[in-house]
């Protein structure tokens, strides 16, 4: 169905992905200001010509790389205003940033008066420049959306946007502190949450969204789910592997860092390619901010979020020490051997009645036995009560994380580093076809509603 249906989209389709292709950074003349006399035959009118050195907000939106960060310094309170509301500066910093080891040596060379005056007067800058400390960020990320949230002017839509960013910010007594990361306020949002502390953590997993995920949708959901992935984490944690680092603790990340597909662009890979960029951004600010003391990092990634993933890891510039791929329509990847990922340490988990998992819809398919990878034993029990089982068995395809799953109880030895636990299980138990539907799949019966529903 979805073959036949792809075929009347094709003609019309366009991708509507980000194209992030690299800029030359321009060349910044040295400082001077001159006056030439334009005569006319009734009089002289000194006129000023600009030849490059006045910095001001045109000259930051001209600039990339360090010259943009340098720029940037040198504002004074109202034009670091100006610059955080013009388009072309909220581009560069969102769209084409400097380089995380480049911002991180920025920073860290500011003093404490020039720091506090950039995350006052350009906090949605600040808030999403990768090498920037963590708390940092989140301090410059909540100040933009209270004032948006407060504007009179603020639009239905971009309001409903902040305010399920507001909701996801909200937690439990007892439960970690939420850090808001990522913040990008522009068309239909992106947004990644932090549930622990990324500058201290041991353990970091990030999760990356399938189709229809929307900041507007599924922002807060979507937060509470890596809740219940980082508390399962925590439970598990006395039989935590060793890490190389000196961190503490788990951090897990609801990272709405892409524009996921909808049903006018599933076709495409252009969203996962520049959702790959963006990942690859993601974990080397965290590289960069955790130098000297590396977490064991994660990646657990959900539908066309894992081809994303998949398209990250295989790229050369971004490394993993584990992954974890789940209700995956494939990718362009064809072993787990092209991924940098530590040796056995790739995951596939495919659920009962999932008609996405195992269609290798995008290329190939991550849970065939020619990939490589680890296929998860998820069969569990329907009702694991009555099976006598400790975890039921995900159904379909967005119950995955759900709390009392064999597949999120998986995923979370992963992400403490015991994997090997969950290869023993695969040894011991039955893994059959019985999760794995065919190619026949029909990616239009997976609705928005339906993702990730929560008890």
């Amino acid at each position: 169905m979805l073959l036949i249906a792809a075929a009347l989209l094709t003609a019309s389709m366009h991708s509507l992905g980000v194209i992030e292709a690299p800029v030359a950074p321009p060349t910044h003349a040295a400082t001077a200001t001159v006056t030439v006399a334009l005569v006319s035959e009734r009089h002289a009118v000194p006129q000023p010509v600009m030849t490059g050195g006045q910095i001001d907000v045109d000259t930051v939106a001209d600039a990339h790389g360090r010259a943009f960060l340098d720029d940037l310094g040198v504002l004074g309170a109202g034009d670091l205003r100006r610059a955080a509301d013009d388009r072309r500066v909220v581009a560069t910093a969102q769209d084409d940033p400097p380089a995380a080891a480049v911002v991180a040596q920025w920073w860290a060379g500011l003093g404490a008066d020039e720091q506090g005056t950039l995350l006052v007067h350009a906090p949605s800058i600040i808030g999403n420049l990768e090498g920037v400390p963590y708390a940092v960020r989140d301090r410059a990320n909540r100040s933009t959306l209270t004032t948006g949230l407060a504007d009179p002017d603020t639009g239905a839509a971009h309001a409903a946007m902040l305010g399920q960013v507001r909701d996801s910010l909200r937690r439990e007594p007892g439960d970690p502190q939420r850090f808001l990361i990522t913040l990008d306020t522009r068309a239909a949002g992106r947004a990644a949450i932090s549930i622990g502390d990324l500058d201290t953590a041991a353990d970091v997993t990030v999760i990356v969204p399938g189709m229809f995920f929307t900041v507007t949708g599924q922002m807060a959901d979507f937060t509470n789910t890596a809740n219940d992935l980082a508390s399962e984490q925590a439970t598990l944690a006395p039989l935590a592997a060793g890490g190389s680092g000196d961190g503490t603790g788990v951090a897990v990340v609801a990272w709405m860092g892409y524009r996921t597909p909808d049903l006018s662009n599933i076709m495409s890979l252009s969203l996962a390619d520049s959702g790959a960029q963006r990942l690859e951004r993601a974990v080397d600010g965290l590289r960069q901010i955790r130098d000297g003391d590396q977490p064991r990092l994660n990646i657990v990634a959900h539908s066309y979020g894992s081809t994303t993933a998949l398209m990250a890891l295989a790229s050369g510039r971004m490394s993993a020490d584990t992954l974890t791929v789940l209700g995956s329509p494939g990718s362009d990847v064809r072993s787990a051997a092209d991924l940098d990922v530590a040796s056995d340490e790739v995951f596939v988990g495919v659920a009962h009645s999932d008609p996405i998992a195992g269609s290798g819809y995008y290329g190939t398919d991550p849970g065939g036995s020619s990939f490589g990878a680890t296929v998860m034993n998820l069969a569990g029990g329907a009702d694991a009560l009555a099976a006598g089982d400790l975890f039921r068995r995900p159904v379909g395809h967005n119950d995955y994380l759900k709390p009392g799953t064999a597949s999120l109880h998986d995923v979370a030895l992963i992400g403490i580093g015991r994997g090997d636990l969950v290869r023993e299980q695969v040894r011991r138990g039955s893994t059959g076809d019985d999760g794995v539907v065919g190619a026949s799949v029909d990616m239009y019966l997976v609705r928005p509603q339906d993702l990730q529903p929560r008890d």
